[in-house]
């Protein structure tokens, strides 16, 4: 199919007869709904709608993604009553457009893998071989960790993200054409150095490692490797011949094409080995024909209570703010189980967003209407996805006239001023967040700015204080409010509308950031953090496929903040040598806590945290100026780093290459201008100042020419 066909929809006629009919889902609907909502009376609904005006909307939205907002390429698809109404695709594949985007182009769906991971213990559940409130360490009992809580963590913790668990250990898992275990199959070992960040089951925040340790429990229980899982009880019974994982056989050309701005050519193929976390590829199709699931469609693949239990308010277990139109309310794998706008009709819509570093995608399903939508796409980000799903599915309403009318785009208005109270200006301080610190002022004049310390090139934000009590931006957008929980803790809430031109509205109601209380040190320990000011440190664990060299920083840079005494960044100090992330805050903010440890070995420092090992300065070396030189990985398997001398500036480097080994160079300002592993070329011409990286498999050795 050519690049115009395939930005056209095809539209599929409806065969399957629904269980329910719509008519009597609207007239119970409209009977319970309250008189805001938009609902048809039954009479007026359509039973074949053509699906014509939702064609035409999303070929639009679509095509705005690709054109105005960046995005390479996007699928899409709208199932009613078990049969795809719509599909499509629109933006650019492999550049030379010789592999046109199909309704089969494969993409990474990213974190909606986990709703695999959490339908597999729901099969386990269904077969009684799992038991979601019994401890984890039933199912593993060698998981262990230092912190003594971890024997309270169940199963129902994981796939409700409140488990305590620090959130992202996933150091070598994401690399370029290479589907190596090593993430996977160290998980446990790395678990076995850390402690809780939270005691298990007080509040739901995001944590990639929950559904990691998931899939390894499922495995151990199941006896069955989690690809050979999901294909036996999933992707065969469902007919989902495009859904794979690293661990298959994958046809590269079959995979939608990843860029990035740093080169110039296609990527390799983008591999994330912790499957269950984000590793799982798909098609939109095949997203829905999975989704029949959650709609009771198909008999036999899990129970009608197991479904049930997936889309409950687990959130409201623990800690979390008053409900609000939101995008993230979690339950048993969903990100949302209450989803804004269509709670805005009364309607209970699920969903669940994936991002990797090249992919991203969202799955909305309707259960009540036997609707879902799925949108995959390559650049851009889920939220975006969102969008496109959102309007298949509120289209698709509108057709068969179970609503009636879109709802307005909300906001909280223009602010209107009033005076605050004295006691409020108390509120005022320093606040943390995921890897981000806040600095909230106020004046007697009811004004309140919000500038960030972490990133003080960004401009501050202006809130004006209001009748209720709360704090709004001049938009009417983003309305703030401070709450002190339970435990003690103050927390910035936010509730917003964010909005794209053309796309739509989201909603978000999240504790954004919490108070950082003082942290007093003693000399010793903070001059032992000021010896840092300034330092950089270089990665030197990752594999060298690691998409860490390409598109994260493999260099960091070490700065204190004077208006954070007693915190780098974020992380509470509480030693010479150690700092943690010791915010407790549910939701995305308080996602992806740190223990950060340094120690000395040699006269250089490492810092270690959630698996990763940066090695100081003192570990550079320059690189040899004569015309021949050599450098071979030691047994430690440590990534060897050079610096680039100002005089070398406009050399060209050949290096003759061991066959498990890859080398980068990065600008004096640390941007990646040649990854071998994506290039494929290993000649480059030298920047002044700039850094080179090394990195193999133990003893390979690369042999180097300057001329």
């Amino acid at each position: 199919m050519g690049r115009q066909e395939g930005r056209q929809m095809r539209v599929v006629t409806r065969k399957a007869q629904k269980r329910t009919s719509i008519a009597a889902l609207t007239l119970v609907l409209t009977m319970l709904a309250p008189m805001s909502v938009m609902a048809a009376p039954a009479a007026s609904n359509s039973s074949n709608p053509t699906y014509a005006m939702t064609q035409n909307a999303v070929v639009e939205k679509a095509k705005l993604l690709t054109e105005t907002y960046g995005i390479t390429s996007v699928q899409y698809a709208l199932m009613d009553g078990g049969e795809i109404v719509v599909s499509g695709q629109t933006g650019k594949n492999d550049l030379k457009d010789k592999a046109p985007l199909t309704s089969n182009t494969i993409y990474g769906i990213g974190s909606t893998s986990k709703m695999f991971l959490t339908a597999s213990v729901m099969r386990l559940v269904d077969e009684g071989k799992i038991d979601l409130d019994l401890p984890v360490v039933t199912y593993l009992p060698d998981f262990k960790m230092k912190d003594n809580r971890y024997t309270l963590i169940t199963p129902r913790m994981l796939l409700n993200h409140s488990s305590g668990l620090l959130g992202s250990t996933g150091s070598n898992a994401t690399l370029y054409g290479d589907n190596d275990t090593y993430s996977h199959d160290t998980f446990l070992d790395q678990l076995a150095n850390q402690n809780l960040k939270a005691d298990p089951g007080a509040y739901s925040v995001y944590s990639n490692d929950g559904f990691t340790l998931a899939e390894i429990m499922v495995e151990r229980v199941s006896g069955m490797r989690f690809t050979a899982f999901i294909h036996h009880y999933f992707t065969e019974p469902l007919d989902m011949k495009h859904t794979k994982t690293p661990q298959d056989v994958v046809d590269p050309a079959a995979m939608a094409g990843i860029y990035s701005p740093l080169v110039k050519d296609q990527l390799p193929q983008e591999n994330y080995n912790i499957i269950a976390t984000g590793g799982i590829y798909s098609t939109a199709e095949d997203l829905l024909k999975f989704s029949q699931i959650f709609t009771g469609e198909v008999d036999g693949i899990l129970s009608s209570k197991s479904v049930e239990a997936m889309a409950q308010e687990e959130y409201k277990r623990g800690m979390w703010p008053e409900d609000s139109d939101t995008s993230i309310s979690y339950g048993l794998g969903w990100d949302s189980v209450n989803l804004f706008p269509f709670s805005e009709y009364g309607i209970k819509a699920v969903t669940k967003g994936g991002d990797t570093i090249s992919y991203h995608s969202s799955l909305i399903v309707l259960p009540e209407y036997n609707l879902a939508a799925a949108v995959t796409s390559s650049g851009g980000t889920s939220a975006k996805d969102q969008f496109i799903a959102s309007e298949l599915l509120l289209s698709a309403l509108e057709e068969k006239g179970i609503i009636t009318e879109r709802k307005p785009e909300k906001s909280f208005g223009v602010p209107v001023k009033t005076d605050m109270p004295k006691e409020i200006s108390t509120y005022a301080g320093i606040y943390g967040a995921n890897n981000s610190v806040k600095k909230i002022e106020m004046n007697n004049a009811g004004q309140m700015t919000v500038s960030s310390l972490t990133a003080p090139s960004n401009p501050a934000q202006e809130y004006t204080y209001t009748t209720d009590g709360t704090f709004v931006n001049d938009a009417g957008t983003e309305k703030l409010k401070f709450v002190t929980e339970k435990n003690g803790s103050t927390y910035l809430w936010s509730r917003s509308y964010i909005s794209l031109p053309g796309l739509g509205q989201l909603a978000f109601s999240e504790y954004t950031a919490e108070k950082l209380e003082a942290n007093d040190l003693s000399r010793d320990i903070t001059a032992s953090w000021e010896k840092r000011e300034g330092k950089r440190y270089y990665v030197v664990n990752q594999k060298y496929t690691s998409t860490v060299y390409l598109n994260s920083s493999p260099i960091l840079s070490f700065h204190m903040n004077e208006e954070t005494p007693g915190y780098m960044s974020n992380n509470k100090i509480i030693g010479a040598n150690e700092a943690v992330t010791d915010l407790q805050i549910p939701g995305m903010a308080g996602r992806d806590a740190k223990e950060i440890y340094f120690s000395k070995k040699n006269g250089v420092e490492y810092i270690t945290a959630v698996g990763s090992v940066f090695a100081s300065e003192e570990l550079v070396q320059p690189l040899y100026s004569g015309r021949q030189s050599a450098t071979t990985i030691q047994a430690d398997g440590y990534a060897r780093w050079y610096s680039i001398p100002a005089t070398m500036k406009g050399k060209v480097m050949t290096v003759n290459m061991p066959s498990n080994g890859a080398f980068a160079v990065y600008d004096q300002k640390g941007v990646c201008i040649n990854h071998t592993v994506v290039s494929g070329k290993n000649e480059v011409v030298l920047p002044e100042n700039g850094r080179i990286v090394f990195a193999g498999d133990m003893d390979s050795k690369f042999e180097i020419s300057l001329k």
